[in-house]
């Protein structure tokens, strides 16, 4: 059984079970910044990440009730935003290669040359990666998922996930050295 994690907003969450439209508000205010910053690096316009943190509160306000705190309210629902961001992109149909042999990848690590690299710049780089190559690229870098847990959610293989990890990070050094 999984041990259960205390969660600092506990109140609030019980709360907004039984429908409390006050705290789900202050649950939304609590989260929805974080919430959208994983929305915006993983749908690449303000638009669509609009659209999928008001889809994933909407969701999470109704699957609520299997809140368990085996995890943190943020965990939780960082889950359901990754996993409807996913779901979205799935349907554009991603430009995801897949490849088997990865020994090549696994051994060379890209490296960026240039130490004057501003945050402006990296994000304007990181936009304008392909699907594909950005999700993969924020689900591990930037969300903290491992290659198993990209590989499960996106429903590709490991081998797949470093591969698009490394072609992204080579795309990405590509593109910064273009606009130096």
């Amino acid at each position: 059984m999984a041990e259960v994690q205390p969660d600092i907003h506990k109140k609030i969450i019980e709360a907004s079970k039984t429908g409390d439209s006050r705290a789900q508000y202050k649950l939304y205010q609590l989260y929805s910044k974080a919430m959208y910053n994983v929305c915006m690096r993983m749908m690449n316009n303000r638009e669509d990440a609009e659209d999928m943190l008001q889809e994933s509160f909407t969701e999470a306000f109704i699957k609520l009730d299997t809140f368990r705190y085996e995890a943190t309210f943020g965990a939780w629902l960082k889950r359901i935003v990754v996993n409807r961001c996913l779901n979205y992109l799935k349907r554009r149909n991603p430009e995801i290669s897949t490849v088997d042999d990865l020994t090549s990848y696994d051994q060379e690590e890209v490296q960026f040359e240039d130490n004057e690299l501003d945050v402006n710049r990296i994000q304007r780089a990181i936009a304008k990666l392909p699907d594909g190559y950005r999700v993969i690229f924020s689900l591990y870098l930037l969300e903290g998922y491992d290659h198993g847990e990209i590989a499960h959610i996106m429903g590709i293989t490991e081998s797949t996930s470093k591969t698009q990890l490394h072609r992204a990070k080579a795309k990405l050094k590509e593109l910064l050295n273009a606009e130096a």
